[in-house]
């Protein structure tokens, strides 16, 4: 389902454009957050604070979020990366308004740019990932504002942990319009090499990140947080009974990979089944896919998908 010897050729050009073999460009030091703490009750309720980008402070379920993924350094990372920020933002909205409907949730533009990337190469720190710089997230996250659209950091993390990514983006994820994902596929255990595996993330990892973030949501006062998992393979989230909800962030099992409609449709069964109370994603491929399901296609499964996902 997955498009490895493609994906495998990208990884060796990110690696040679990122200049890994010489140090890779940080956000962050993946050292402890210094922007949650101990919350203090306040003595008086809250103000109703800062609104997400097509008004209201909760995406699910009052919206239906469309995005599309990738990143600057080639165009086989997604469709996002392809051209400047702002001809991105063009197009994710023609996108999105294909959803929109009268008899329709409301539309949530996003763009889900690759934040942290995996690699080839391990890189000088061995841990085959490289941060995207700043000024990168910036221009994206500008993009995203003047599409009215949410920006969603997304996490390869090679031989890291989803935490010390997710952690390292603190100065973003404070961001009223800035939610986060995790991919398993990228997720190696020590002595694991990107390509040669498939990735898995044990639940307690995603819960530890989801209640990271609940504690930003509170004491930032912020609207609510998406928090995406990418899952194609039953083994890729270990232990997936065990994940639990967090206050004022909305966890998303997303079905992932490529191909046929049906066998697209049969693992968007399989991801969202026994799913509890979270919500549901469903990722197509421009390229990779063998006819590329329509917006009709899209909303006849069951359930309708909560976010949809354009690679």
């Amino acid at each position: 389902m997955r498009p490895l010897p493609r994906r495998l050729a990208t990884l060796a050009a990110v690696t040679a454009l990122a200049g890994i073999g010489a140090g890779a460009a940080m956000v962050g030091d993946g050292g402890p957050a210094t922007t949650t703490g101990t919350v203090t009750a306040p003595a008086r309720p809250a103000p109703a604070g800062p609104e997400l980008p097509r008004g209201g402070r909760s995406i699910l379920p009052e919206f239906r979020v469309v995005a599309h993924y990738g990143a600057p350094q080639a165009e086989g990372l997604g469709i996002l990366g392809i051209g400047t920020p702002a001809q991105a933002g063009r197009r994710l909205r023609a996108e999105a308004q294909r959803y929109a409907g009268a008899r329709r949730r409301p539309v949530l533009p996003a763009m889900e740019l690759i934040t942290v990337i995996v690699t080839a190469a391990p890189g000088a720190d061995g841990r085959y990932r490289f941060r995207q710089e700043t000024e990168v997230i910036r221009r994206y996250l500008r993009a995203a504002r003047a599409a009215k659209a949410i920006l969603i950091l997304d996490i390869q993390p090679g031989r890291s942990d989803f935490v010390t990514e997710a952690r390292a983006l603190a100065q973003f994820l404070v961001e009223p319009d800035v939610g986060l994902a995790l991919d398993p596929e990228w997720r190696m255990r020590p002595g694991e090499v990107p390509g040669q595996v498939i990735g898995q993330v044990d639940a307690t990892e995603i819960n530890a990140v989801g209640e990271w973030l609940s504690r930003l949501v509170a004491a930032r006062n912020l609207p609510d947080k998406l928090l995406l998992v990418h899952q194609f393979e039953d083994g890729m989230i270990e232990r997936r009974s065990r994940l639990r909800a967090h206050r004022g962030v909305d966890l998303v099992l997303n079905a992932d990979g490529f191909g046929t409609a049906s066998a697209k449709a049969g693992t968007y069964r399989r991801v969202t089944r026994d799913r509890g109370g979270f919500g549901t994603g469903f990722k197509l491929f421009y390229v990779e896919d063998s006819g590329l399901m329509s917006p009709r296609e899209v909303m006849r499964l069951r359930p309708r998908p909560d976010v949809v996902i354009y690679e």
